[in-house]
């Protein structure tokens, strides 16, 4: 990977902003206002790096396995029948074919692994 495009010497992610190699993948098409995201793309998985409004909303959906980490902000998750407020530090799973929705409290930084391909159309 060429020098100008490494992310070596940003991995701290306590800076609470993405770095550049990271905002320059791929933006993810979601349906959700207020929720934007950039799609690391794998051959059996994306991870998405998303910045989220607070106020937006995620509406009731279901999907393959998905991982996620917080690192800014806090967010209210319901998974299946479980409501949880998540802050930074705090990770979660959601199991493949649960229904899950999200109320963000705050302005959120998370960055969620999907166990498919194809979880997300990018603008490429």
């Amino acid at each position: 990977m060429p020098a100008e495009k490494s992310c070596s010497r940003l991995i701290e992610m306590n800076t609470k902003k993405y770095p550049d190699c990271i905002k320059t993948l791929a933006r993810a098409r979601v349906p959700f206002p207020g929720v934007q995201g950039w799609v690391a793309q794998g051959r059996e998985f994306q991870m998405v790096f998303f910045e989220i409004e607070s106020g937006a909303e995620v509406s009731p959906h279901s999907h393959g396995e998905q991982f996620g980490y917080v690192f800014e902000g806090e967010m209210v998750l319901t998974i299946g029948e479980d409501t949880q407020t998540y802050r930074e530090g705090d990770s979660y799973h959601i199991p493949a074919g649960v229904v899950h929705q999200a109320r963000f409290k705050t302005f959120v930084r998370v960055v969620d692994f999907f166990l498919e391909p194809n979880r997300y159309r990018t603008d490429s």
